[in-house]
């Protein structure tokens, strides 16, 4: 980490567990953080004035286990961003704690519509501007109209989301989330 960057983070994780080891130094980490996508989540977090920064892992973050792992907390904290295509063909965000899978016949029903579809990598770049595996739930290139925010969530004090590549993240709370993405709280699964 940049010094400024391991003050910060550390007084977000010591509550948790030793986040802020050595393990969260990659070798690249200048190349991660310079990353085009992780600018744009840094710019994001700046203009929504959020209190996290990013941070560069070691291992690869693309699913939330593997996220929590690397950062040492519970798989609940990992407030994944999963994009699903409507019928219209319109995006939604479901950004989702990390210890469930989202419920897409109950999102559906709720939201009044037939079907979630699956979004396929093409689809995900195309509107957010991020590949699998590193979306986040800012900084998006076409931000969806509708985003939903898993009320799992509000369990956690620090939830982790990716910041736009497969070994960035960055910590933040329910609340931030919420006002960050102007999302809905919702129930997305059990």
């Amino acid at each position: 980490f940049f010094s400024s960057r391991r003050r910060h983070t550390r007084s977000l994780c010591d509550w948790s567990s030793d986040v802020c080891s050595s393990d969260l130094i990659p070798m690249n980490e200048v190349e991660i953080l310079d990353h085009v996508a992780v600018r744009r989540v840094r710019d994001s977090i700046s203009a929504n004035d959020l209190n996290g920064e990013i941070v560069a892992l070691n291992q690869s973050a693309r699913t939330a286990l593997e996220a929590a792992e690397a950062l040492g907390i519970r798989v609940g904290q990992i407030a994944s961003s999963i994009v699903f295509k409507l019928t219209d063909g319109n995006p939604l965000l479901v950004i989702t704690s990390g210890r469930h899978r989202v419920d897409t016949e109950l999102v559906a029903t709720n939201l009044g519509v037939e079907k979630l579809l699956r979004a396929d990598a093409d689809f995900v770049r195309s509107v957010s501007g991020f590949a699998i595996g590193g979306v986040a739930p800012i900084g998006w290139t076409n931000k969806p109209k509708l985003i939903l925010v898993d009320e799992a969530l509000d369990d956690y004090e620090v939830v982790w989301a990716a910041a736009g590549h497969p070994h960035a993240v960055f910590p933040t709370t329910f609340a931030e989330l919420m006002q960050a993405t102007s999302g809905t709280r919702a129930k997305v699964g059990d």
